[in-house]
């Protein structure tokens, strides 16, 4: 029962955004990885057959306590894969319903002209523009390294170091052995893709941590000061919270939210292996959190990251996935506007980020703008990152000091992520106002009227 278990906790994961399929089946921790990977990948490759015959056998509606996501990985092995092995009373349950499923199945075989599971399958669609060019990230964990330290490990490996990338092109260009730092974000080295390091001693040490560049920037970019008291409000699987800890520096105070509970487990692990300390995880849907209790008087900076259609997320799910219906986007743009409008109503707030793996302006511009309204004068955009090339789209003025990622221009997965900073009670500048245009001298990366912060690296050996 645990690898359908499993399998079916890595499709939940999918379905959610919290990262690939590779990703998510190697923090599972199931002890079979190869096992788990193929059963997930070929679940996922007969994912809009598997629907068909649920739908056809009436599976869900007359088993109303099966997971649709487990309901696919038991009918999969039942019909396609090795015929269920194990699966305890899961595998009674499937096995009652096998005669219907197999008769749905050869009705489906019959209605498409075809002979063989396989010819049942789509072909095979390309993936999304510039998909398989997006680089393997590597985020150097500064709570228990450096980035010098990490560089001269890959060297004692045999990879070749090339300094750091002046042009997207660059890191474009590289193969082989070959890494470079990322010509944006300090800490992050930049590997040709599909390298992989998830048995390399440095990602199971949580020296490193496996994490997309457009992912990265929410932390890097809500930059909170080390001591302050912060809260990611949709937490799990746990990147952006240890990225949080890392500019910390452990010193202060993290709140992290999740409903799920075994994706708290999953991220608590996670975030002990990383050395992240400070830190307080709750079973709570985020709209339930108080902002009067007294808790999180002092909480100055948030986190948002808010379940989204994750269509910017690449070679992760069928293409199809990446559009949703018009309904579907509205009630996700609904949670949206509502979640980041509670955010907002936290009383010490200064400074938030929003961001979404989304590609969809419904879930991005629209609700900022739509959020923004709603608060007055009270908060405005602030035009972070002025050099990052792709900016949010022309949806209301101001829009532009949103940032804006994709495969295509910035090598990445796409991404959205707009920052807000409290303008002051009353106050008469409009909320979208960008925040360069106030300040001219505003530095790349920093908040209004501050300078940047300079940090030390805390120099830990990394032995072989």
């Amino acid at each position: 029962m645990a690898l359908y278990s499993a399998a079916a906790a890595v499709l939940q994961g999918l379905e959610r955004g919290d990262g690939g399929i590779k990703s998510l089946v190697y923090n599972s921790r199931f002890p079979h990885i190869r096992q788990l990977y193929a059963l997930v990948s070929e679940t996922l490759r007969y994912s809009p057959v598997l629907e068909k015959l649920l739908a056809g056998a009436a599976l869900l509606q007359a088993e109303k306590k099966l997971p649709p996501q487990l309901a696919k990985v038991l009918v999969y092995d039942l019909l396609f894969g090795k015929g269920l092995k194990c699966g305890g009373r899961w595998k009674a349950l499937a096995r009652r319903h096998r005669a219907r499923l197999e008769a749905e199945l050869a009705r489906l075989k019959v209605q498409q002209k075809v002979s063989r599971n396989e010819d049942l399958l789509a072909p095979v669609q390309a993936a999304s523009p510039g998909a398989s060019q997006v680089p393997r990230y590597v985020r150097v964990n500064t709570l228990k390294t450096c980035v010098d330290d990490v560089i001269d490990f890959f060297k004692r490996q045999g990879y070749s170091y090339l300094g750091k990338a002046a042009s997207v092109e660059e890191l474009r260009a590289l193969s082989g052995k070959k890494f470079l730092l990322d010509l944006h974000l300090p800490e992050l080295l930049v590997f040709p893709p599909q390298t992989d390091f998830h048995d390399n001693l440095l990602y199971t040490s949580g020296h490193i941590i496996l994490q997309d560049k457009a992912s990265c920037l929410p932390a890097f970019l809500l930059d909170p000061a080390a001591g302050s008291h912060v809260i990611d409000a949709c937490a799990a699987p746990g990147n952006k919270t240890s990225h949080l800890a890392a500019i910390l520096k452990n010193k202060g105070q993290i709140f992290a939210f999740d409903v799920d509970t075994k994706r708290l487990a999953t991220m608590n692990t996670m975030l002990m292996r990383a050395g992240v300390t400070g830190f307080q995880l709750a079973q709570q849907d985020f709209l339930t959190v108080d902002p009067g209790d007294p808790k999180y008087s002092k909480v100055t900076y948030i986190l948002l990251d808010p379940s989204c259609s994750g269509s910017g997320m690449v070679n992760r799910l069928p293409r199809e996935e990446a559009a949703p219906s018009p309904e579907r986007l509205q009630a996700l743009a609904g949670f949206q506007r509502k979640v980041l409008s509670h955010a907002l109503s936290f009383p010490a707030l200064q400074r938030l980020v929003y961001s979404t793996c989304s590609l969809h302006r419904e879930e991005n511009e629209d609700v900022v703008q739509a959020v923004l309204q709603e608060w007055g004068s009270a908060f405005r955009l602030v035009n972070a990152f002025p050099s990052w090339p792709c900016r949010g789209l022309a949806a209301f003025p101001g829009a532009e000091c949103c940032l804006r990622a994709s495969p295509a221009d910035t090598l990445t997965h796409g991404f959205f992520v707009a920052v807000l900073e409290r303008y002051g009670e009353g106050a008469a500048a409009p909320s979208s106002l960008p925040a360069a245009a106030e300040n001219p001298e505003h530095g790349e990366g920093t908040a209004p009227g501050t300078a940047p912060k300079k940090r030390k690296r805390k120099k830990q050996r990394v032995k072989e």
